[in-house]
């Protein structure tokens, strides 16, 4: 007797100001915790302040210079990021368990919805499988980083949208001294910005076929 996967709804949270990074990790931990069998997956759509997170196995070299950039410690895999204003950050709390996902898939997943967004645009973006993320011509779009707690995620993704890339150049973006980083507005004079990207990604989600109802919040 075969069980066939139950696909479960999916909550958007879209934020429309700048939201802190330590308020988001703190409450998509909590809810990794304590959500049970029945909770719908969430995905948070946002832009935070500018700040550096370091990952569970970040290397303290790996920040270059002192700024007044605040550094917070996170759990999620990887080295050291820049976030900030221009740059849209995804968080990813799936149920790897029920959707049948191991984190290979997860982070396919994730790449594979970057490089959807920059084939929409007419830019051709892929992934490297010794070096997780989305690179155009050399140079790193996305960057991706999660933690997996009892078969549930969080964390996820950063895309370049238009930045300001000098947060990048006090430290060796995902542990990668000189990697260069690129924005969608280094790649087109009409480029999307974080509205319209949104947008894409909620359309995205929907033509996808691993849930079963998708709503929208904007906190």
């Amino acid at each position: 007797m075969t069980h066939s996967i139950v696909k479960p709804t999916l909550l958007i949270r879209q934020y429309s100001c700048l939201t802190p990074y330590a308020e988001r990790f703190i409450e998509m931990k909590s809810f990794t915790e304590q959500r049970d069998a029945t909770s719908p997956d969430q995905i948070w759509i946002l832009q935070h302040p500018a700040v550096l997170t370091q990952g569970q196995s970040g290397k303290p070299e790996h920040i270059l210079i002192p700024t007044d950039i605040p550094v917070v410690q996170s759990d999620r895999g990887g080295q050291v990021t820049w976030h900030g204003p221009g740059q849209m950050v995804m968080y990813f709390m799936f149920d790897l368990n029920r959707l049948k996902w191991n984190v290979r898939s997860l982070v396919s997943f994730a790449e594979q919805l970057m490089i959807d967004l920059l084939k929409k645009y007419d830019i051709e973006g892929y992934a490297k499988p010794d070096a997780p993320g989305v690179y155009v011509d050399g140079r790193k779009f996305g960057s991706l980083g999660f933690k997996i707690r009892k078969g549930r995620s969080y964390h996820g993704l950063a895309l370049n949208i238009d930045c300001d890339l000098s947060g990048f150049q006090s430290i060796n973006p995902c542990g990668y001294a000189g990697l260069e980083m690129v924005r969608f507005s280094d790649l087109l004079n009409d480029y999307p910005n974080f509205e319209q990207l949104s947008l894409d990604v909620i359309d995205y989600l929907k033509r996808t076929d691993y849930f079963s109802d998708i709503q929208i919040i904007n906190p």
